[in-house]
C-alpha cells in the first residue's frame, strides 16, 4: 500500500503523512458518536420556561363560580391559559455526551483519513506569509473548488492565520480547537506543518 501524502498548496511538493493515522478505514457509527458528542458541548444548555407554579399570576379566580353560564374556571396558570406556564418546556440541562478516549481518537484517524484517502487534504507553508496578506491566500488557494475549506494552524502560525481568515468559505482554527465535526464538516482541510503534527500526536 503506498503511504499516504497531502500536496502543498501555492507550491510544489509533498509531505508524507503517517499511514497509522492517515490511511485507515472509515468507521461511520464512530465518527457520528463524536460528532454528536461534539456538537452537544457546544451546547449552552441555557433555555429555560417557566412552569404553571413559576409564572407571576394571581391566585384569585377569574369569575365566580355560579350564575355566568359559562364553563366554572380553575387557575389562570394552567398552560392553555393566556400567560399561563409551559407544560414540558426546556429546563437549563446538560447536553454532554461521553465518548472514551480511544473511540474519539479512532474517529479523528476516520476523518483524516477520509480526507487523506479522497486528495482533499493539503499543506499549506507559514514561510510564505512574512506578512499578513489576504491576496497571497487567495492565490494559494487557487482553483480548489467550491466548498467550506477549514485550515488549521499552530500558535506559531500567526501571520498565515490572518492571511486565510477574510477569504470567503474559509475557517481558521487553531489546531487545538480542531474537532472531529469540524473535520468531518469541511469539503477540504488545510493544516500548517505545526497543526499536521499536532493532529497527528493527538489521533495516535
Amino acid at each position: 500500500m503506498a503511504k499516504p501524502t497531502a500536496p502543498y498548496i501555492g507550491k510544489q511538493g509533498k509531505v508524507d503523512l503517517d499511514a497509522a493515522v492517515f490511511a485507515q478505514e472509515f468507521h461511520m457509527s464512530l465518527v457520528h458518536e463524536s460528532v454528536r458528542a461534539e456538537l452537544n458541548a457546544r451546547r449552552q444548555g441555557s433555555a429555560s420556561t417557566l412552569t404553571r407554579g413559576e409564572v407571576a399570576m394571581t391566585g384569585a379566580k377569574a369569575f365566580r363560580q355560579k350564575g355566568t353560564g359559562r364553563a366554572r374556571s380553575g387557575a389562570l396558570s394552567v398552560p392553555h391559559k393566556y400567560g399561563g406556564g409551559v407544560a414540558f418546556g426546556p429546563k437549563p440541562r446538560s447536553y454532554t455526551v461521553k465518548v472514551n478516549r480511544k473511540a474519539r481518537q479512532k474517529a479523528l484517524r476516520a476523518a483524516l483519513s477520509l480526507h487523506a484517502g479522497r486528495g482533499s487534504l493539503a499543506v499549506c507553508d507559514p514561510s510564505a506569509y512574512d506578512e499578513p496578506s489576504t491576496k497571497a491566500a487567495a492565490e494559494a488557494l487557487g482553483d480548489l473548488g467550491e466548498g467550506r475549506i477549514l485550515l488549521a494552524v499552530g500558535s506559531e502560525d500567526a501571520n498565515c492565520a490572518l492571511s486565510f481568515r477574510n477569504l470567503a468559505n474559509v475557517t481558521v482554527l487553531p489546531a487545538d480547537d480542531v474537532g472531529i465535526a469540524d473535520i468531518v464538516g469541511a469539503a477540504r482541510l488545510i493544516v500548517t506543518p505545526s497543526a499536521l503534527d499536532h493532529l497527528t500526536k493527538v489521533a495516535s
